[in-house]
């Protein structure tokens, strides 16, 4: 017969309700009988059941992720983190790829209710302020990423205007002047203009304070626009800025798999990185520390924000959906100094 909680509570010698406050990690329990309830538990064997707890919960046990481009390495990166945060929590993570698209984006919000997710933490491109109010009927949701005025779902930013006004400033305290800067805003479907600066206006915004503070006129011809935000993306945008009669002595891709391409697209062009020209990322992904040269970036703090859409998540399932108040943060950020500048 498998091992009961009251079977723990009866060796550990106290009662039932303290070996639940010790299974769920409350603090109302002191060191000495946690202890006892541990020893208890290693003795007895006893293993929670964790798909009855979250049936009479009337919850699953399992949250949703949905990201566009799971091969991209900054979505996988930012996936892994948060399924290891959920897993410390016994929550499953089911990962769905939506391809920036704003009817797969709805579509993964709606299977969240059908597939009997507890909640979903969503990446979102394509969806629009007004595609919120559909959420609200739904289970609960987090957001990472692009922000809505008057958003009715808690919200997880990243540090775009910050980190791309540190990047400039790194770049001319090494005394660049000519900072190209590539990105360029994706295609969106009819419908989803939003009257919040996304992530690409936001980090155009940090460029030109960063050349303004420095009493540096902007160039439009420094700004590129990438077709696709991948490493051939980053590649062409730079070998055409090299072909044109455009003078630069720096470059800063929107995201480290622009500025990988970029590295990529100079070497094609002979250009030698940094003494030619120093180029800088943003999103500290793993593969920045093994290019050649190593990517100087900007380093997202992406710890805290697993951290907090699942902390998030979890206490709008454990307390009131449509929440009445939601909350809207922007994690901080380093400038990581390598090779490349």
């Amino acid at each position: 017969m498998a091992t009961t909680i009251q079977d723990v509570a009866a060796a550990a010698g106290v009662s039932p309700m303290t070996v639940s406050n010790v299974l769920n990690g409350r603090s109302s329990v002191n060191d000495e009988l946690r202890d006892r309830v541990l020893k208890a538990i290693n003795q007895l064997d006893y293993r929670v059941n964790v798909a009855a707890r979250n049936l009479r919960a009337g919850r699953t046990g399992t949250i949703g992720l949905a990201v566009p481009e799971i091969d991209r390495p900054y979505a996988a990166q930012l996936a892994a983190r948060i399924i290891r945060v959920a897993s410390a929590r016994d929550i499953r993570v089911v990962v769905e790829e939506t391809g920036a698209s704003r009817g797969r984006e709805l579509d993964a919000i709606a299977r969240s209710r059908v597939r009997m997710y507890d909640g979903l933490i969503i990446a979102s491109v394509g969806l629009a302020a007004r595609d919120l109010v559909d959420v609200l009927s739904t289970s609960p949701v987090v957001m990472l990423g692009e922000r809505f005025s008057g958003s009715a779902v808690d919200h997880i930013g990243l540090p775009n205007r910050e980190g791309t006004r540190r990047a400039v400033e790194h770049l001319i305290a090494t005394g660049r002047r000519r900072i190209a800067i590539i990105g360029g805003p994706t295609d969106s479907e009819p419908g989803t203009a939003n009257d919040v600066p996304g992530g690409y206006e936001l980090r155009l915004e940090g460029y030109h304070s960063a050349l303004a503070a420095a009493g540096i006129s902007p160039d439009p011809t420094l700004i590129a626009v990438a077709r696709d935000w991948d490493l051939e993306g980053g590649r062409r945008s730079v070998m055409e800025l090299c072909d044109s009669a455009v003078q630069f002595d720096a470059v800063i891709g929107m995201t480290d798999t622009l500025a990988l391409g970029v590295l990529r697209g100079l070497a094609d062009r002979s250009r030698s990185v940094p003494a030619d020209v120093s180029v800088v990322g943003f999103d500290n992904i793993l593969e920045s520390r093994y290019s050649i040269p190593r990517l100087t970036t900007i380093a997202p703090d992406h710890d805290e924000i697993a951290r907090l859409a699942v902390t998030l998540l979890m206490d709008r399932i454990a307390g009131q959906w449509p929440p009445t108040e939601t909350t809207d943060h922007t994690v901080g950020c380093e400038l990581v100094i390598r090779e490349s500048t």
